[in-house]
């Protein structure tokens, strides 16, 4: 039996506001850091990534993670689980994607273009940003 079509997306999660000097990463699939970045004065960081769309909506890809039958979502680690080892903190912030508009998706793989997902990097009382954090804006940047 042939596998579901999918199409290629491209994601861009902005953290606006992070704490400056503290290293935010994507997940790799392995768990790891993966382009690790920090804020001097707390300038927006960005992260793109390709993942894969199939019908329903389902999504694969190395940045993809799992809760349940439908929950799929992407972690950004934050200071000592982005590779700081000197960070006083140790956090994750998981942004759901399974909700993602389906109309959002099919005009993005069918332009090429990137959907483009704001967070807030910095929590109410001043420290960074942990556990599920809801977009800001979700928005398709055309090429």
């Amino acid at each position: 039996m042939p596998a579901p079509a999918q199409a290629l997306v491209k994601l861009r999660m902005i953290i606006d506001s992070p704490v400056a000097g503290v290293a935010y990463s994507l997940q790799a699939k392995d768990g790891t850091p993966l382009d690790p970045k920090s804020s001097r004065e707390g300038e927006p960081l960005v992260f793109d990534f390709p993942v894969r769309v199939g019908p329903g909506p389902s999504f694969f890809g190395d940045q993809v993670r799992r809760e349940g039958p439908e929950r799929r979502f992407v972690y950004i680690r934050v200071g000592q689980l982005a590779g700081d080892p000197a960070s006083p903190w140790s956090r994750r912030i998981k942004i759901d994607i399974h909700d993602i508009d389906e109309d959002l998706l099919d005009r993005a793989a069918g332009t090429g273009g990137v959907i483009e997902t704001r967070i807030t990097g910095t929590a109410n009382d001043g420290t960074p940003s942990c556990a599920t954090v809801r977009p800001m804006v979700r928005r398709l940047v055309e090429r």
